[in-house]
């Protein structure tokens, strides 16, 4: 008798230790998700408050751009840098001297009297938010089971689609009602979640290995930094030392022991294959981002205000369809959601060939379609690339993946500002009324999409990874 209650008291003992698990990690996504909210928000609401800002210190738009333009390159570079250093360095302490790092940029931006200092602060803010996206990331990877990603990764995606469709709201205003460096202390609150993410994250201690290579990490970020002006400015010279910078990075990589980046990484099917469906699959979504807003005010006459009340509900509904996205990577696959995605996707371009010149509801209900499809590429995509990892090489590989999807989000954003200032309208067939040229730019990202349908079928496996 005494056997048999020892035996009952140590399964219940047992479960009660995994539900208070599981409940520790739930909390644990909900703080990295708080910290990730106002990372992916601090990035996006400083577009609106340019204007104000460069009338403040009598700057030129292309001046008071590097606000926007510096901080994407150190946040691209640093989620890169984030991801190789928690392959040796514990979590707790990486996330921590990135909040804090971030939290001391934004004091610094409230008190900025000067154009340099507000620079300085931004650049500072953006060093220490690259941990978020970075680490966020590589979280569910390293402390959550294969079958229980997708979800995790869902959650994450509605948090970015979230972030990313208040942010703009968000920033207009406070700028409006209040001033542009105020924006500054929004970003103070992320670091209150710390004490607790610091609790719930095991202890490890530093990874014994090989070094990091610095020269390689240095010139590898100056290939990316002078690839990314090049394209921001259309100039032909930073892209000719771009090039060579990734040559010599190249060069070093075959003659030192402790590359930087292992090139061994894209000879893995899955990860390689994610990469060129993730390139694909940003380009296309921060072209629909980058034009959309563009195509409200020339063709509606909308205000900045009411394009951000346009594009709300679009991404209030990606954030609800994330968790739907997420739940489906661990039910059918990462191959079967992407499929989902990409048709969602070019439903969604398709609709907004036809209906870009009819009204603004119309443009809205199409974007719906459009917003959804990106929190499901989102958390399919994060399960292919981590899945094709090995353990060792999780925190470069993923950070490889995040850089890809800057590079994706920058080179789209330069293509298509270019783009729309040509007259296309007559290729837009599909339109019910008024053709333009927007209409024209949405039908050829459908056939982007249509082309990732394809290389999902021929380069992914069946189950995804």
């Amino acid at each position: 008798m005494s056997s048999y209650r020892e035996v009952k008291d140590r399964m219940q003992s047992a479960v009660r230790t995994q539900e208070k698990t599981a409940g520790a990690k739930a909390s644990l996504v909900q703080a990295l998700c708080f910290v990730l909210f106002f990372s992916v928000m601090n990035a996006t609401m400083f577009n609106v408050a340019l204007p104000d800002i460069a009338s403040s210190f009598r700057l030129s738009p292309s001046s008071v751009s590097w606000i926007v333009t510096g901080y994407s390159i150190i946040y691209a570079l640093g989620s890169l840098m984030y991801g190789k250093l928690a392959d040796k360095y514990p979590l707790k302490r990486l996330i921590t001297i990135g909040l804090l790092m971030f939290a001391a940029g934004s004091a610094l931006g409230f008190f900025a009297h000067t154009y340099p200092l507000v620079l300085a602060a931004r650049f500072i803010q953006a060093a220490g938010a690259s941990c978020v996206p970075a680490l966020v990331m590589l979280i569910p990877v390293r402390f959550f089971p294969p079958e229980q990603r997708g979800r995790v990764m869902g959650v994450i995606a509605s948090t970015i689609a979230f972030s990313s469709g208040v942010g703009p709201i968000v920033g207009g205003f406070i700028a409006g009602h209040f001033s542009w460096n105020s924006l500054f202390l929004i970003s103070l609150a992320a670091p209150v979640v710390l004490p607790f993410i610091r609790t719930s994250l095991p202890d490890e201690d530093v990874r014994a290995g090989e070094k990091i290579d610095l020269i390689g990490a240095g010139s590898l970020g100056a290939a990316v930094s002078t690839f990314m002006l090049s394209v921001t400015q259309f100039n032909f010279w930073w892209l000719l030392a771009s090039a060579a910078l990734f040559s010599f990075f190249f060069l070093r990589t075959q003659k030192v022991s402790n590359p930087f980046i292992r090139l061994s990484l894209f000879r893995l099917q899955g990860f390689r294959s994610g990469l060129i469906i993730g390139f694909l699959a940003m380009f296309t979504v921060f072209g629909i981002f980058l034009t959309t807003p563009i195509m409200l005010h020339h063709l509606h006459q909308l205000s900045a205000q009411d394009i951000g009340l346009t594009l709300f509900p679009a991404a209030m509904a990606a954030a609800l369809m994330g968790r739907v996205g997420g739940k489906l990577v661990d039910r059918r696959g990462s191959k079967y959601t992407l499929y989902v995605a990409f048709s969602l996707l070019s439903i969604g371009l398709l609709a907004l060939s036809v209906v870009t010149g009819l009204s603004v509801v119309a443009v809205a209900c199409a974007l719906l379609f459009v917003n959804s499809s990106f929190t499901f590429v989102q958390s399919a995509l994060a399960k292919v690339v981590s899945s094709a990892l090995p353990k060792e090489q999780t925190g470069i590989g993923m950070g490889i993946y995040n850089l890809t999807n800057f590079l994706a989000g920058a080179i789209s954003g330069a293509v298509m500002s270019k783009t729309v200032e040509f007259e296309w309208s007559g290729w837009n067939v599909l339109a019910i009324q008024h053709p333009s040229t927007y209409g024209t730019i949405y039908f050829l990202l459908a056939a982007l999409a249509g082309l990732n349908i394809w290389l999902i079928h021929r380069k992914l496996e069946r189950n995804g990874s």
